[in-house]
């Protein structure tokens, strides 16, 4: 097979599980994004903040319920074909799960009996069906069925979307209908996972070994635990912050900005998930240095034409998605994008870690951003509000992609193409344009225009095999 074959094989693969993952995870989020806007107009806004308040701190409980093994469990599983070991790895995720579920339920026990915590037990139980469906989700994926993964994406987004309508409009439940919309939707689509794919009856063993392959697992993903709280207090302790000097009202505003810029993070996660299996299979290849290095510059172009295409067209249609109590919230769409290219760009490098196995040293540079981010929002917030939580997410998250990018070189070389650097000048260039134009004309122009270099900056192989796959699909 010629260098320029075994390029394409590569490629290829890699676009048809970004297709997949894209029909999931754009169909899902879809209905999430929809959402939003059902929640400012039926939600207060010191509801809202409050809301996600509770999701803050759910997500940093998450990783220590399941001892972070949705990445173990899919990294392992993905390079082994044999039944007996899956069935250890399966074996041993849902008895790990089982035994967090119980420590979980005692702690909220002992929690209700001595605090007034508001929706405590709702809290409780969203965290053990969340607990359950990363984790579960990834086994599908890792066992190799990424339709099943990403139809239990779709399956739980509209059963928060229908649930929603029931719970929080039909009938006015406010932020309790949320919290069983978002359980009733998870547990239906672990439902639709274990009937299709039939996971416990298959892989789940009660006379089983699993002591091996329980040393690998959390060898592999305990020293996870410690980034993921670290990651917490990166990408959540704003809200915090600005809960703490500002108020819940401007949190719940913040909030909305941020579920709007998700998008781009959900966009870069389609990215993610497709290279994360294609990297790990391609890691000890021969001319691994250069496909890593094609990949990372055609993501650079295709996330500045992300950001630059969703933010525009955003501000465009922001009066009539949002309602008007939240409306200060486009303020903010931009610079929040600005940081989501940035993190975007640092996840790539996460690949050097995973294929090696070597997650241990993921800590230093986590810890480090973790660091400059509190610091950063104790100073900025204070003076700048929101704003403040925002720059200072850019520079924690640009001090990361530089410690990373440097740190990648003990796992492969990464060539930086001319183009990219253009990429990076129309993304700085065009918070001018979005945040001193209100002409809607003006900014269409701008837009096109950008796009339209960006698309050029693409690598002219991965321009082609995008073609080639389009032309296919329609049948040209």
């Amino acid at each position: 097979m010629s260098l320029s074959t075994s390029h394409t094989d590569r490629s290829s693969k890699f676009l048809k599980d970004l297709g997949i993952y894209a029909i999931g995870n754009l169909g899902s989020k879809i209905i999430t994004f929809a959402m939003v806007a059902v929640y400012t107009h039926f939600i207060d806004k010191s509801d809202m903040g409050y809301y996600d308040l509770c999701l803050t701190v759910i997500f940093l409980i998450l990783p220590f319920v399941t001892l972070q093994l949705r990445d173990g469990a899919f990294r392992f599983l993905l390079e082994t074909n044999d039944g007996e070991q899956r069935s250890q790895i399966v074996t041993f995720v849902y008895r790990t799960l089982l035994y967090s579920t119980a420590i979980s339920l005692v702690a909220t026990v002992l929690l209700a009996m001595f605090t007034s915590i508001d929706y405590v037990w709702y809290c409780f139980v969203l965290l053990i069906v969340m607990s359950f469906y990363e984790v579960v989700t990834q086994v599908a994926r890792g066992l190799g069925d990424n339709v099943a993964f990403v139809t239990a994406g779709i399956i739980s987004s509209l059963g928060i979307g229908v649930f929603s309508i029931v719970f929080v409009v039909v009938l006015p439940w406010g932020i309790t209908g949320i919290f069983i919309a978002n359980i009733l939707a998870r547990i239906v689509a672990l439902a639709y996972l274990e009937m299709h794919m039939k996971i416990i009856a298959t892989y789940f063993k009660f006379k089983i070994d699993i002591k091996q392959v329980s040393r690998d697992l959390i060898k592999y993903s305990l020293p996870l635990m410690p980034g993921a709280l670290c990651w917490w207090l990166t990408g959540s302790s704003d809200r915090w912050f600005i809960n703490h000097f500002v108020g819940l009202d401007a949190n719940g505003v913040y909030a909305v900005a941020f579920r709007f810029n998700s998008i781009i993070l959900i966009l870069a996660t389609i990215f993610y998930q497709a290279w994360q299996e294609t990297a790990i299979l391609q890691y000890n290849s021969p001319d691994r240095d250069k496909f890593f290095s094609k990949m990372f510059n055609s993501y650079i172009a295709v996330l500045a034409i992300l950001l630059t295409a969703y933010s525009f067209t955003l501000k465009i249609c922001y009066p009539v998605i949002v309602n008007a109590n939240y409306q200060e919230s486009v303020n903010y769409l931009y610079l929040m994008g600005i940081s989501a290219v940035i993190f975007s760009l640092s996840a790539f490098f996460d690949m050097g870690y995973q294929c090696a196995k070597d997650t241990v040293s993921t800590l230093p540079a986590i810890i480090f951003a973790t660091i400059i981010n509190l610091v950063c929002n104790l100073l900025l917030v204070r003076y700048f509000g929101v704003y403040g939580a925002i720059v200072t997410s850019i520079i924690t998250y640009l001090a990361l992609f530089v410690w990373r990018l440097h740190d990648m070189k003990r796992y492969f070389k990464l060539t930086l193409y001319r183009s990219s650097i253009i990429a990076v000048a129309i993304i700085l260039i065009g918070a001018i344009p979005f945040y001193f134009i209100d002409s809607m004309w003006l900014l269409l122009v701008y837009m096109i225009a950008a796009c339209a270099v960006l698309l050029v900056t693409i690598p002219q192989e991965t321009r082609a095999e995008l073609r080639n796959k389009i032309q296919r699909k329609i049948g040209l």
